[in-house]
């Protein structure tokens, strides 16, 4: 569906208002598509985003503060996301030995169950919902790497 029929405005001030407005429209129909697959399993996406920044350290411990670091969106709150892995048994916090007032988290057993179970769904619904070639994939890609990359100085206007 073209984004003038899905929000019912027809004219926008120049491409890149419509482009900005596509983004994200499009980044928030993506949240909620993906969201009914996850909320089946009881994962939100925030929850979802820590268990597989969790299950990319191949059982090594991280920081909550790492975690944060590297979610998607760095508003939430990756404390009380953690808290909440840990009382579903998703994952578990241990004492740092370096830094005893550290704590690590890292994916349990039956957090990387989860996540082996739901990513089927979620690649079979990323494939729908995405419709584009490899090929178109890999241009996306590197035109939304492209929008993140500004040059030292450049104020792009």
């Amino acid at each position: 569906m073209k984004l003038e029929e899905a929000i019912q405005q027809q004219k926008f001030r120049n491409q890149r208002e419509k482009l900005i407005v596509n983004l994200l429209y499009t980044a928030s129909w993506i949240k909620t598509e993906s969201g009914k697959v996850l909320k089946q399993h009881g994962l939100s996406i925030p929850l979802f985003n820590v268990l597989r920044i969790l299950k990319g350290q191949n059982s090594s411990p991280v920081s909550v503060l790492e975690i944060q670091q590297r979610m998607l969106d760095q508003q939430s709150n990756a404390s009380r996301l953690v808290d909440r892995l840990v009382n579903k048994g998703l994952a578990q916090r241990v004492i740092c030995k370096e830094d005893r007032r550290k704590m690590d988290v890292s994916i349990t057993n039956q957090g990387l169950k989860l996540l082996n179970d739901v990513m089927p769904q979620i690649d079979e619904e990323h494939g729908y919902l995405v419709g584009l070639s490899e090929e178109e994939q890999k241009e996306a890609n590197e035109l939304l790497d492209k929008m993140r990359t500004k040059k030292e100085g450049e104020i792009n206007v």
